[in-house]
């Protein structure tokens, strides 16, 4: 094999590892209770961003980093997730913390005294 071929094969093993990684972080396994949960939420978020049919199985092969070469068009398709899921992630955390203001406030009232607005009083 020549150098010209290794470095070839380098950046395709280095675009499916980039891939993988950006597969596991746009559908964790955590937030779809399976692996087959988040390949099958990916499948649903990819195919219809990509002019190729994708399968689920396409999906597995890039989560499981055995895919041999990684479409231009996924790889965008999977940045886009990684968007989604930030800007998701983002509103999740802005109601957490609403919700924790909010019983910060209410204790903070409690032990003041004062009624709690909301509380029924």
């Amino acid at each position: 094999m020549s150098d010209k071929d290794s470095a070839k094969r380098a950046k395709v093993m280095s675009d499916a590892f980039y891939a993988q990684n950006l597969l596991k972080e746009a559908f964790p396994e955590s937030r779809y209770g399976s692996v087959k949960g988040a390949i099958f939420a990916a499948y649903r978020f990819v195919s219809p961003k990509v002019t190729k049919e994708v399968t689920p199985r396409r999906i597995r092969s890039i989560r499981d980093g055995t895919a041999r070469r990684i479409d231009a068009e996924e790889m965008e398709a999977l940045k886009a997730a990684i968007i989604e899921e930030a800007h998701r992630e983002q509103q999740e955390l802005r109601a957490r913390l609403a919700a924790l203001d909010k019983k910060v406030a209410a204790f903070a009232a409690r032990s003041s005294g004062e009624p709690v607005a909301g509380s029924g009083e």
